[in-house]
């Protein structure tokens, strides 16, 4: 996918990478899930972050979420995604594993060079729910379980 603004330039594994970090640190600071996040973006909201991410990156990421939740007038929620049962785990991981998780799931199968419906298509899969429940080991599976798992609709 070329950048917006740079035709000439590609957005690559590192934009995607900062964005889906990015998406993780808003979702858990208004306590919404990541699909609120995406949606609220829009196609254009994340065509301009992804074309923007070599520079946004540099800046402080509070700084970052702030600019996301007043630019694209999001709300906060009520869904904790820390709230975890200790007797299954003591340890949530942090925004930049789960952007990392979801870069790898959304280049898994962006195979027409359309990242934004790669985006949408990962976002909005119900294995999301489940990647995001703690409790359960999905999030620290392997990618190509992922992968297989949100092509099969399940884990």
């Amino acid at each position: 996918m070329s950048n917006k603004y740079f035709p000439d330039e590609k957005i690559g594994f590192d934009e995607l990478y900062f964005v889906c970090y990015m998406i993780e640190r808003v979702a858990r600071k208004l306590h919404q899930r990541n699909k609120y996040v995406v949606k609220k973006m829009g196609d254009e909201g994340l065509f301009h972050q992804l074309s923007v991410a070599q520079v946004s990156h540099c800046m402080n990421p509070e700084q970052v979420e702030d600019e996301w939740i007043r630019d694209y007038k999001m709300e906060a929620g009520g869904f904790d995604i820390t709230n975890v049962d200790p007797h299954y785990t003591d340890k949530v991981p942090s925004p930049t594993q789960m952007g990392k998780v979801y870069a790898r799931l959304i280049a898994s199968v962006n195979h027409s060079d359309n990242m934004l419906r790669a985006i949408h298509q990962v976002y909005n899969s119900p294995i999301c729910e489940t990647i995001d429940d703690y409790n359960t080991s999905a999030y620290y599976e392997p990618s190509y379980v992922q992968t297989r798992a949100l092509l099969n609709g399940m884990f």
